[in-house]
């Protein structure tokens, strides 16, 4: 609550309580207070604690599907398909012609959406594939490659992009909560509670998997369709927000090893509302640094998160054997 009432008080115009009270319950006072809390800064701490909550579930599921502790939608290179989903559109849209104009202008397109969603499904669906064919430390360098790859085709496809085309691409990679509106809440909101109800009721046979699909089955568990389940709850959980808020690195990857840490447990329905709670809390800090009032702003949101990141992820696997014999 109290990183909730900083966000919403603190920015390149500060508001105090007595100001975001007014603000809140009195808004014709203070019409200014009003617009800067309601229009701006409402919508970005809602988004990023959806955002957040998503990524962290999302994370605890994809090291569980593919039982792998660094799996999360960067290492697997699900925000990679998303980066080229984005990028084909806003492409094919510099040669519509000045009917793209609009679209271009308007990152609320159900195109630029819809190209995001598509990257990320089509890209976990490939992952998929590959896990059932490789052990896990291949899966990981493919993903990577996956990346590094999809880099080298976004830039030769955004050479064919116009000015207009470029912009868009470059404000919705560089990842940020703050391009959402109320109306956009729906749309984040609505399939990430369909991925969390899909990803409790597959909870208790992702448990038993982690001990093998031979015990899983012992135990009842359909898993072909327990691994269809959890893929479709991933990227219902990771496609919408990749789509309005760029794609977010890290979260996903270091919010389940907090999570194990805090609950002591890697049963997966303990876990998810641990990782929920530190993903919202994650994402909620570093979006209020970056929204500090900052003299020039070139801080980015996944700069903020890769500095936490980075170094959780180099110290769980220096200190951590278990850890690195799983991977």
């Amino acid at each position: 609550m109290m990183i909730i009432l900083f966000n919403l008080s603190f920015g390149q115009v500060a508001l105090g309580l007595d100001r975001l009270s007014l603000a809140v319950f009195a808004p014709d006072t203070d019409p200014v207070a009003t617009q800067i809390v309601r229009d701006i800064r409402l919508p970005r701490i809602l988004t990023g604690l959806i955002a957040g909550a998503a990524l962290g579930i999302s994370g605890v599921l994809m090291q569980a599907l593919f039982r792998n502790p660094m799996a999360d939608a960067w290492s697997l290179g699900l925000l990679a398909g998303g980066q080229l989903g984005v990028a084909l559109i806003v492409t094919a849209a510099a040669f519509a012609g000045p009917a793209a104009l609009a679209f271009l202008t308007a990152f609320q397109g159900v195109g630029l959406t819809a190209g995001a969603i598509i990257g990320v499904t089509v890209f976990a669906f490939i992952m998929a594939g590959l896990s059932r064919r490789v052990n896990n430390i291949t899966l990981l360098v493919v993903g990577l490659m996956l990346g590094f790859t999809v880099q080298g085709l976004v830039s030769i496809v955004m050479h064919f992009a116009n000015r207009i085309g470029g912009r868009v691409f470059s404000g919705w990679n560089d990842g940020t909560f703050a391009g959402t509106e109320f109306a956009d809440l729906g749309f984040i909101l609505v399939p990430t509670l369909i991925g969390l109800l899909i990803a409790c009721f597959s909870a208790k046979g992702l448990s038993a998997m982690l001990l093998g699909e031979t015990y899983a089955r012992s135990m009842g568990a359909e898993v072909k369709k327990l691994r269809w389940l959890t893929l479709a709850a991933v990227v219902l959980l990771v496609a919408p927000i990749t789509a309005y808020c760029g794609p977010i690195t890290f979260i996903g990857l270091i919010v389940p090893h907090f999570a194990r840490a805090i609950a002591r447990t890697s049963q997966i329905v303990k876990l998810l509302p641990i990782a929920a709670l530190c993903g919202a809390l994650l994402a909620t800090i570093a979006d209020a640094i970056v929204h500090l009032p900052w003299d020039q702003h070139f801080l980015h949101l996944n700069a903020i998160l890769a500095l936490v990141g980075a170094p959780v992820v180099i110290g769980l696997l220096l200190t951590n054997q278990g850890l690195r014999g799983r991977i």
